[in-house]
């Protein structure tokens, strides 16, 4: 085995360690009702338990990003696979930090869960190293990805801190029009929940099956039209545009692409990824209604049971805390050293580009959070629906701009 095959297996343990500690916390927060010792017993027995099991499973974490770096020859941060598994890793980080100023196992109920998903998330894009372009190979390419990461990272403890507050806290049993707004709010958040589970089973599923389709399609580089080649893993519900097949495996009796991409849809590969956004959002809607027919209601109300013994006020705080330490830090990496990198990389400091602008965007959404709690006193309900959408916006920017957006940070959806 060489160094890259080593250090994803560290990584498959490291998934496994995490999945084992989310458990081991739900049991630590929950399962205290059901133990036959006192609550404080239970808790400490079961959160030490699940703290070893945290550390443990980043320990391995960390031998992957070694082995890879070694292996590799520069950091593992270049392309997707390896930005999601770094982000993952840095949630760990930044559920260790706040555990450390609260020490509550609350924390790990909902930051590994986070870490688990995005892990996962991360097994469906190409794991193989690859040389870095020309414009990445700077040191401070180090710093301005790992520190945008780190404030992420934070950001995504206040998401799942505020998102589990919310559940805690929407009142299903109301029939008014803020309780029946605040549900459906809710249940849209669950969805998009489901629509990204949705794409890794289809992923598999597919993967799993060997499909394939193959095309060749015009398109027009530095004034010239020339033939490129674009290969599906997924059923081509939609073609490129002037398509030519080279080979297609048949689907639902079907052996051409369902319809063709219009010729203003421009970028990398932009057919397939629409194919992938279309797949992801028919996926994740059937199986948000497959949940709601098992469960027989909505997913909130049969989820809300649960959390009933947690306090909202610490979630509430615990969601405000992480987004206020993570935002110096996004601010830093996302835009003050992505400029003086942006400068040597491009020679400017600022260009318009769709990952520059949802940069920004990003960092106004947490501006105005933390202008709107401490000015306006917006604690409670009102702060939890802002840390959820903001961190719906941090991954739109990090996925969804590379799916629906040419430009040149188009590379890290490779």
């Amino acid at each position: 085995m060489n160094l890259v095959n080593i250090s994803m297996f560290a990584l498959g343990l490291a998934l496994f360690l995490y999945m084992i500690g989310s458990i081991t916390y739900g049991v630590t927060v929950m399962g205290k009702r059901y133990s036959k010792h006192d609550a404080n017993t239970h808790e400490r027995k079961w959160g030490r338990r699940s703290i070893i099991i945290t550390l443990a499973a980043f320990g391995l974490h960390a031998v992957y990003f070694i082995l890879r770096w070694i292996s590799a020859g520069h950091i593992p941060n270049s392309n997707m696979f390896e930005y999601l598994v770094l982000l993952a890793g840095l949630i760990t980080i930044a559920f260790l930090i706040l555990f450390a100023i609260y020490r509550t196992p609350v924390l790990g109920m909902f930051a590994l869960p986070v870490t688990v998903v995005i892990l996962i998330y991360a097994s469906v894009y190409p794991w193989q190293t690859s040389p870095l372009i020309p414009q990445l190979q700077s040191n401070l390419l180090i710093i301005h990805v790992t520190t945008a990461a780190l404030g992420e990272a934070f950001f995504a403890i206040g998401f799942a801190a505020g998102f589990i507050h919310l559940v805690r806290t929407v009142n299903y049993a109301g029939t008014g029009k803020t309780e029946r707004r605040e549900q459906r709010g809710l249940e849209l958040v669950f969805w998009v929940i489901l629509v990204f589970i949705g794409f890794v089973l289809m992923h598999f599923l597919f993967k799993g099956l060997g499909y394939q389709a193959e095309f060749n399609y015009p398109t027009e580089e530095r004034g010239e039209v020339i033939t490129k080649n674009v290969t599906y893993s997924m059923p081509p519900i939609v073609g490129p545009h002037q398509y030519e097949k080279v080979s297609m495996d048949t689907f639902l009796g079907t052996s051409e692409p369902w319809v063709e991409a219009p010729g203003w849809l421009k970028g990398i590969n932009s057919a397939s990824k629409l194919n992938t956004i279309i797949w992801s959002l028919l996926s994740g809607t059937a199986l948000y209604w497959l949940v709601r027919l098992i469960l027989r209601r909505k997913i909130g109300a049969a989820v809300q049971p649960a959390t009933k013994d947690l306090d909202p006020e610490l979630l509430d705080e615990i969601s405000y805390r992480s987004i206020a330490i993570g935002f110096p830090i996004f601010t830093l990496g996302a835009l003050i050293f992505a400029m003086i990198w942006a400068q040597i990389a491009w020679s400017r400091f600022w260009g318009w580009d769709p990952k520059e602008v949802w940069a920004l965007i990003t960092w106004l959404f947490y501006s105005y959070y933390l202008h709107i709690r401490l000015s306006k006193g917006w604690i409670g309900k009102p702060s939890s629906w802002l840390a959820v959408v903001g961190f719906i916006i941090v991954m739109f920017t990090l996925i969804g701009v590379n799916l629906l957006i040419a430009g040149l940070h188009a590379y890290a959806g490779v």
